[in-house]
């Protein structure tokens, strides 16, 4: 494997966790947020990674090894309900619905893909440096 290929996987790579961070914030950011029907709220959102490898069946031939984002999921889980019969939002009952999102779980998620972002760039700063410290070899 050529080494300038190892960008090409590292940059997949950090594609990949800025989207997952992506969607950590807009959980985070609509963890509170207020609905007045159970089908109005918030889903959080998780995206769906694939690994891709070289000569794996059914992948292309100029398809190279690295991480690919599938898609993006939203959750099935309930809804929080609350019961707030002054809140603007309250239905006939007085009940508010709340999305079902952790804010641990998510920071612990966004911490996740935060230290795996930064563990890519790495990859990327070191096999630069090899690079250039193997040119350096020639000059001496």
């Amino acid at each position: 494997m050529s080494l300038f290929r190892i960008f090409d996987i590292a940059g997949s790579a950090l594609s990949a966790q800025s989207t997952r961070l992506n969607t950590v914030a807009s959980n985070i950011a609509n963890a509170e947020v207020a609905s007045s029907t159970p089908e109005g709220v918030y889903r959080s959102r998780q995206p769906i990674f694939a690994a891709l490898l070289r000569g794996e069946r059914g992948a292309a031939r100029d398809q190279l090894p690295g991480v690919q984002v599938l898609g993006i999921v939203e959750s099935q889980r309930p809804p929080r309900v609350e019961h707030m019969p002054g809140h603007p939002l309250a239905d006939e009952n007085g009940y508010v619905y709340f999305p079902a999102i952790s804010t641990v779980e998510e920071m612990a998620n966004m911490i996740s893909a935060a230290r795996s972002y930064q563990n890519n760039v790495e990859v990327a700063s070191t096999v630069k440096q090899l690079m250039l410290r193997t040119l350096q070899l020639g000059q001496r």
